[in-house]
């Protein structure tokens, strides 16, 4: 028998949420994030990278760029000139070892001139992932805390896998 990847519904994200460690937890609003083919994630922090990356053959010799957080306004915005920034994201996510998931920017961000990039979420992977958003529209975008940018959708594998046990397992979880 072969068994084929697919996406989640709306009700097997409902039953993984009911899982130890839930699939995601630390949603702000279950009711509006829950979508017919994923959860949309909202933004707690954003930051400007402030040196140089380095991904290299080994990784004993990776780089990551030092972040800058920005400050929210006292109305909880955020003015982004067109540029580069690193999201964090209020959501955390246990994948079990048979799902793996894609970010996709909401379609009013590109309405807007901007768009989120984010990597393959490997199955097994537990954390608070980051994602990178690009404002290229030449007026800037303004940007509030906790405002929904990204749908995370869940993919089944076809079958178990050893799950992710990389440098990110478990980041950002306070």
């Amino acid at each position: 028998m072969v068994v084929m990847t697919t996406v989640l519904s709306r009700q097997d994200i409902l039953r993984l949420l009911e899982n130890e460690p839930p699939l995601i937890e630390d949603y702000r609003d279950l009711n509006t994030q829950l979508q017919p083919n994923g959860v949309d994630f909202t933004v707690r922090e954003v930051a400007m990278p402030q040196t140089m990356g380095r991904i290299t053959v080994d990784n004993s010799q990776r780089l990551v760029s030092e972040l800058a957080p920005l400050v929210f306004d006292g109305l909880g915005y955020l003015e982004l000139m067109p540029g580069a920034y690193v999201v964090t994201y209020n959501e955390i996510v246990h994948l079990p070892n048979n799902i793996m998931a894609l970010a996709q920017p909401r379609s009013s961000l590109l309405r807007s001139g901007v768009t989120v990039y984010g990597a393959v979420w490997d199955a097994g992977y537990s954390g608070r992932s980051q994602s990178l958003m690009i404002v290229f529209n030449p007026r800037g975008f303004r940007l509030q805390k906790n405002a929904a940018i990204v749908q995370l959708v869940f993919m089944r594998l076809t079958g178990e896998t050893e799950g992710y046990s990389g440098t990110y397992q478990g980041e950002n979880i306070d």
